[in-house]
């Protein structure tokens, strides 16, 4: 996966590791790419979840299933915090990019040697901007209803697991925006610092906001939701027409749905973000 191939290329001991020395982080053109890439991500996770019913269950504290354990918070969160905290001896969580749902001093010391952040990505290491606990509710609250039928098929493992891949994948996307405002206010940083210096919030959300480059990235997502939720048989029609709405109930991820997603989620907390960070940025 996403994270696998990033711990890869970190594997000596730098941001980016030896593999990628030579990129530039807040380059735009770089920033584009990944944010493609979690698009991928965050697409096929939600197909994975969406699979399961929505079994309301493994997100409440104290449910039946749980009895006999000593899981006292509902399971989603559970697993959550033990994988967050294997991860973190990974040192996942020392990286900018990486964003625990877990407070950190409930999470354990990385076993591997510090990164060296390079001097032009000071600022987002020392910045803090963290939404997690309204991704977690915004997930369980909104999109699990979006995108999985409702009920109780009993795969509450299942569900669990795929509902932490999903909430790290939208995770990472959204806090990717203090990479977008550290390359934004480099742009244009007297414009951004008259504005910080004025607490300006919503004057900064207006310069940051490029709508043409947002509706892009809408429907670029529901063309990959096309494509990838779709079943492929022999005499599926790679190329064709736009898929007729009565057709769309059968895909596994509804492409308006996702469009959706980004217009209505994604892209608003992702800029949330992005003002968090540039209201700490001046200086």
């Amino acid at each position: 996966g996403e994270g696998e191939r990033e711990g890869e290329a970190r594997s000596e001991g730098r941001f980016g590791g030896d593999m990628a020395q030579n990129w530039d982080y807040l380059d735009l053109g770089h920033i584009r790419a990944t944010l493609i890439r979690q698009e991928d991500t965050i697409l096929f996770n939600l197909i994975e979840r969406a699979q399961f019913n929505r079994n309301l269950p493994v997100y409440q504290p104290g449910a039946a299933f749980l009895q006999g354990t000593d899981i006292a918070e509902c399971y989603t969160k559970h697993l959550l915090q033990e994988t967050e905290a294997i991860h973190a001896k990974a040192r996942r969580y020392t990286s900018p990019d990486e964003k625990s749902f877990t407070p950190s001093d409930k999470l354990p010391k990385p076993v591997l040697p510090a990164l060296e952040i390079p001097e032009n990505m000071k600022y987002l290491q020392s910045i803090d901007v963290n939404i997690n606990a309204k991704i977690y509710e915004t997930y369980v609250g909104t999109i699990v209803p979006w995108i999985c039928k409702e009920g109780d098929d009993g795969q509450y493992g299942s569900a669990a697991v795929c509902d932490i891949l999903t909430l790290q994948a939208i995770s990472k996307r959204i806090h990717y925006g203090t990479f977008v405002a550290e390359s934004k206010f480099r742009s244009q940083p007297e414009e951004y610092t008259k504005l910080i210096k004025a607490g300006d919030r919503e004057g900064i959300m207006a310069l940051l906001t490029n709508s043409k480059v947002e509706e892009l990235v809408i429907k670029r997502v529901q063309k990959k939701a096309t494509a990838y939720g779709q079943e492929i048989t022999d005499d599926s029609a790679l190329i064709g027409p736009a898929v007729p709405e009565e057709e769309l109930s059968n895909y596994k991820v509804n492409p308006t749905l996702m469009g959706k997603l980004y217009h209505d989620i994604i892209i608003p907390l992702t800029k949330e973000v992005e003002v968090d960070y540039l209201m700490q940025r001046a200086g």
